[in-house]
């Protein structure tokens, strides 16, 4: 039991590592707000909160993947190599196929354009959810971008 309780701390601090690479906090944020406008200006049913929910798992499940892979790259040859370079773009090529699909699924659910008319009405009606909206955006840029200010320069932390 302990080693399998172990399992799952390893697996969480995976997670968590994810959190030191900045695409993974564009997508966390992505995640996030996609969820906040599908809660407050639509009415998915179960099968469509489904299918978000398994197409956000799997765009971060990528990125974790392409940043495992791209660790073990570095580690095992840090020098440049055409096949090394070959592993890592095919791992942030399924990143991009994910978030395509992911695109591709957001505008399957959400493209609505009365409901585009009720997300303008809602912020047209009080201005100052523009001013928290556009606070939650720099809140957001701010977690993505500023980590990158303290990381090391070095690719192994």
């Amino acid at each position: 039991m302990k080693r399998f309780l172990k399992g799952f701390a390893y697996a969480a601090a995976g997670v968590f590592h994810g959190f030191t690479e900045r695409n993974f906090r564009v997508h966390i944020c992505g995640v996030c707000f996609v969820s906040w406008f599908a809660l407050r200006f639509y009415e998915l049913s179960r099968g469509e909160w489904a299918a978000l929910l398994l197409t956000f798992a799997a765009v971060l499940s990528a990125e974790l993947f392409n940043t495992s892979i791209e660790r073990l790259c570095d580690k095992v040859s840090p020098e440049k190599d055409e096949n090394i370079r070959r592993c890592k773009d095919c791992a942030a090529g399924a990143v991009l196929v994910s978030a395509i699909f992911a695109v591709i699924i957001g505008v399957a659910l959400f493209w609505d354009m009365e409901r585009f008319a009720a997300v303008s009405a809602y912020f047209c009606a009080e201005p100052l959810r523009f001013v928290f909206l556009g606070a939650a955006v720099t809140a957001a840029a701010l977690f993505v971008f500023l980590p990158e200010k303290f990381k090391k320069n070095d690719k192994n932390p």
